[in-house]
């Protein structure tokens, strides 16, 4: 039975609806008066349903794709502008107990080094971000109790946040750890961090405790309820996403959504993030081995399909895309991405041997922060380093409530060019400051509201001097 404010994983990810949802769209695919209808729906920018968007995403007539297409770039603008949120990943430990299949992490691998990062070590590492110019962390652990318990993780953030290393500070720290208890939950809501985060992987049941034959991971329910838990336990800003390539996409997409209907009807706030990662090689991991992967125009049809289906939602998109790929989704929705990126436990301060890789996929998108950065600036977008809703308590509901109406991006669009002056002042290459001094330029003009821009000029001004950390 399917209930949208179930409990109950397998209610609110009903695999019948599934199933019945992918027979409708398919039966509808070129039913192009119904596509309208759903167009018209969407164009109010209020979303669609896993049902009304699953339509979309088959829909067969290129005449409506590019409407979709045009659709989801001018939701994004609508809801995000042209700011894109700077991050980067911090891998802490590799150890872990569970037998995923999909991930070096998985415990049968003897090959891979097991690594876990002292106190001391995650300082260098957090110094060596700010040195390239990070604001904004995701944590990433493998899940073993006895390596990397709750207690470590906490540690860990505390650390971070003490460190102020010239003018670099890591202001916000997202998690993604494994599914835990809300006790747990409520103590990483304690230590100030902003968003948690947890991919479902898969949302087909079978082939889940299939990829995740042993382990704690194999419990299907406990995994897909953990958001549920995180907003019990005071957490009000999650982050979901599946790994697309281990079962047929359209199943996926349909599973976000319904995910993302479920936390709205029970918790009153959807998803803050919602992450598209695509399979790729690692250490014992052969991508080729899984038949289900999607190729650059799916990916993009469905990075499309979600904006409009969840405009609300910031979409994630990491270097394990190349910089072709993520050129193209930055238009169609996406408005987080990662910069410099390392995935092994300890790359920042020094990059491993290719031979004694401790990374947990393969990066695709190799550049440096800087070249992001100015890449970012040359296409006409802001970088943004900004953390200012977290430590302003736009969260949870009243970052939605702000979001759905538009009014964020009074806030977001000054913050992002008060942190982008940062970053030039700070970190940028004389070509990047360059170019980033000219966007700033045009962009004031973009400030609605006088006595905002006002502020802003000042600040900028201030930021110049040796001031840092303005924000509205």
């Amino acid at each position: 039975m399917y209930r949208v404010d179930s409990m109950k994983a397998e209610e609110f990810i009903s695999h019948e609806e599934i199933m019945d949802t992918l027979a409708y769209a398919q039966e509808n695919k070129n039913n192009v008066e119904l596509i309208d209808r759903i167009l018209a729906r969407a164009r109010q920018r209020k979303g669609l349903n896993h049902r009304e968007a699953s339509v979309l995403l088959v829909c067969e007539d290129e005449e409506k794709n590019q409407e979709i297409y045009a659709l989801a770039e001018q939701i994004k603008k609508d809801f995000y502008g042209n700011r894109i949120v700077m991050f980067a990943p911090l891998y802490l430990s590799n150890y872990c107990i569970n037998g995923c299949i999909y991930c070096p992490f998985h415990a049968k691998n003897k090959h891979i080094p097991r690594k876990k990062l002292t106190q001391e070590e995650i300082r260098r590492e957090v110094i060596a971000l700010q040195d390239m110019g990070h604001k904004r962390l995701a944590l990433e652990t493998g899940e073993d109790p006895k390596n990397c318990p709750i207690e470590y993780v906490l540690e860990s953030i505390r650390t971070i946040y003490s460190i102020h290393h010239k003018n670099g500070d890591i202001r916000r720290v997202n998690v993604n750890i494994a599914a835990t208890t809300v006790e747990n939950y409520r103590k990483l809501k304690e230590a100030g961090i902003g968003t948690y985060i947890l991919f479902q992987e898969t949302y087909h049941k079978e082939s889940y405790e299939k990829l995740h034959p042993t382990g704690p991971k194999h419990d299907y329910a406990y995994h897909t309820e953990a958001m549920d838990r995180a907003m019990e336990g005071g957490i009000d800003d999650v982050g979901i996403g599946a790994l697309f390539g281990l079962e047929l996409y359209r199943y996926e997409f349909a599973g976000l959504l319904m995910h993302a209907e479920h936390l709205e009807a029970v918790h009153g706030v959807g998803p803050h993030t919602i992450s598209v990662p695509r399979i790729r090689r690692a250490d014992d991991i052969d991508p080729d081995t899984f038949d289900n992967g999607i190729d650059d125009d799916t990916f993009a049809k469905l990075v499309a399909c979600i904006r409009i289906a969840v405009p609300y939602t910031g979409m994630i998109i990491s270097t394990r895309e190349s910089q072709k790929c993520r050129e193209r989704v930055l238009h169609l929705g996406v408005s987080q991405i990662s910069g410099g990126s390392r995935t092994s436990v300890g790359g920042y301060v020094e990059p491993e041997p290719e031979e004694e890789s401790s990374a947990q996929f393969d990066i695709s998108d190799n550049r440096t922060l800087d070249e992001v950065v100015n890449w970012l600036i040359k296409m006409g977008y802001i970088p943004s380093f900004c953390t200012a809703c977290y430590r302003e308590g736009r969260t949870g509901d009243r970052f939605m409530s702000l979001c759905k109406s538009g009014q964020i991006q009074n806030c977001c669009h000054p913050n992002a060019l008060m942190t982008l002056k940062e970053y030039m002042e700070d970190y940028a290459s004389e070509d990047t400051r360059r170019a980033g001094e000219l966007l700033i330029q045009r962009e004031l003009s973009n400030i609605p509201r006088e006595k905002t821009r006002e502020i802003v000029v000042r600040n900028l001004a201030e930021i110049e001097k040796g001031k840092r950390d303005f924000r509205f």
